[in-house]
């Protein structure tokens, strides 16, 4: 094998690789051999096939085998004893292929960087963390209060109000036909609820038991459905019931519910919960001043293709979400050549610290355990009630859903693995500040 490198430029190799026809023509004759002991031909018994007759019939197909494992084998070798690391796998073009001759292909290869990894214990990152306050614990108990909030039925005359629940018979129509999806019986809607399309609830304020109304609506333009995007439609509506809430006393028998013993186990229970809540943002915040730093005190370049799939990745997103109507506000007022000079740079940084996180990973032996990946699996099924099952064996017989999942706690291992290195010291700050959400 004659191995000759025809370009080096950037993190692109490409090699001409020549392979000469006796280690050819000695491939091709075993495995015309071992395909003689098999073959069954009219006239002759197994086994007993004469070479010359095997040779002619099978030669063509054997020839290909042989060519798929040459360049295989030849290509893998190349890269292995040059200590190359490819980005991708390699793409290779057979330029010429005969017995006589033996096979001339060309390897093109984009490889990894060479990366020197900073060294993490002069790395200075502030971790924003923020008190739980008994007034936030006061806040969970309320909002408990208000989800667990039973309703008794208004036995007064009196209309309808905002926080009431009404029962409703409805049909929706569209010039006077009913359409598909649009009718509902014994539905219980809090009016305020935001259940319904704009202008549903509103109209059913002020409506009394037993009252029929026709309410004059228009749907949304990013609707679901597309044949009700921006259309205005009737809604046919039968008050049956009036219900108001029904005040929840906080005593240890609420706290019951939950499981709890008592009313102060509950309320430690929701300072657990809040603080835990904290400690992710903080958590959260302190990822990525480590990833800025890590973006600006590492330089080197990427591979080609890596950045375009991210940047496409990106820029496909951003058409779709600019079709339905969705702007981002950091982007008002910018072309789109400016907004695609923004999202390049987004694909660049991604790359570049995916790698860097792979590298590191790497040099520590980081592995992913299988339990962290069931757990993570069953994290993604619970969003799914009812089809836990199905999501199961999507993640069961679906490669690419696994590594799509691998990699978020990959990279969350590898940034904690830093953090316990670098020098983090903790800055208290407002519940506000610390939950308020970072760009890109």
């Amino acid at each position: 094998m004659q191995v000759t490198e025809t370009l080096a430029e950037g993190l692109k190799r490409q090699y001409k690789i020549a392979v000469p026809a006796d280690y050819l023509e000695t491939q091709v004759n075993a495995k015309l051999a071992e395909l003689a002991k098999k073959v069954s031909v009219p006239g002759f018994r197994p086994g007993k096939v004469p070479m010359n007759l095997v040779r002619q019939r099978y030669l063509g197909s054997v020839m290909g085998e042989v060519l798929e494992t040459t360049v295989q084998q030849t290509s893998s070798k190349a890269i292995e004893e040059r200590g190359l690391r490819p980005a991708f796998q390699p793409k290779v073009n057979v330029e010429s292929f005969e017995l006589e001759s033996g096979v001339q292909f060309t390897m093109d290869v984009e490889i990894l960087p060479e990366i020197t990894v900073a060294d993490f214990a002069t790395l200075e990152i502030e971790r924003p963390t923020a008190p739980v306050a008994d007034e936030d614990v006061d806040k969970g108990l309320e909002k408990l209060r208000s989800e667990s909030r039973a309703t008794k039925k208004v036995e007064e005359d009196r209309p309808a109000q905002a926080g009431d629940t009404v029962v409703i018979d409805f049909v929706g129509k569209d010039a006077g036909e009913p359409f598909q999806g649009g009718a509902g019986t014994d539905f219980h809607l809090t009016l305020g609820s935001g259940m319904f399309i704009p202008g549903f609830e509103d109209q059913l304020i002020g409506a009394k038991l037993g009252e029929e109304k026709v309410l004059n609506v228009t749907f949304p333009a990013d609707y679901q459905a597309e044949n009700l995007k921006g259309k205005a439609v009737t809604f046919d509506v039968t008050v049956k019931e009036l219900r108001e809430p029904e005040q929840v006393e906080l005593t240890d028998d609420f706290a019951k519910a939950f499981g709890l013993e008592s009313l102060d186990a509950l309320k430690t229970a929701i300072r657990g919960q809040i603080e835990r809540e904290y400690a992710a943002a903080g958590r959260l915040k302190a990822k990525r001043v480590l990833l800025d730093k890590l973006d600006t005190t590492h330089s080197f370049d990427v591979p080609p293709t890596l950045e375009e799939a991210e940047f496409n990745a990106i820029w496909n997103q951003f058409e779709q979400a600019k079709a339905a109507g969705e702007n981002d506000p950091l982007l008002e007022g910018k072309s789109d050549d400016e907004v695609r000079d923004e999202y390049k740079r987004i694909a660049n940084r991604r790359v570049r610290l995916g790698l860097l996180l792979a590298e590191i990973g790497r040099l520590h032996n980081i592995q992913i355990e299988d339990q962290e990946l069931r757990a993570a699996i069953f994290n993604v099924a619970r969003q799914y009630p009812g089809q836990e099952r199905q999501v199961l064996e999507f993640f069961t017989n679906n490669q690419d859903a696994i590594t799509q999942i691998r990699g978020p706690i990959f990279e969350d291992k590898v940034v904690d693995h830093i953090l316990t290195t670098a020098k983090v010291t903790d800055k208290t700050v407002t519940p506000e500040e610390l939950l308020k959400a970072d760009a890109e």
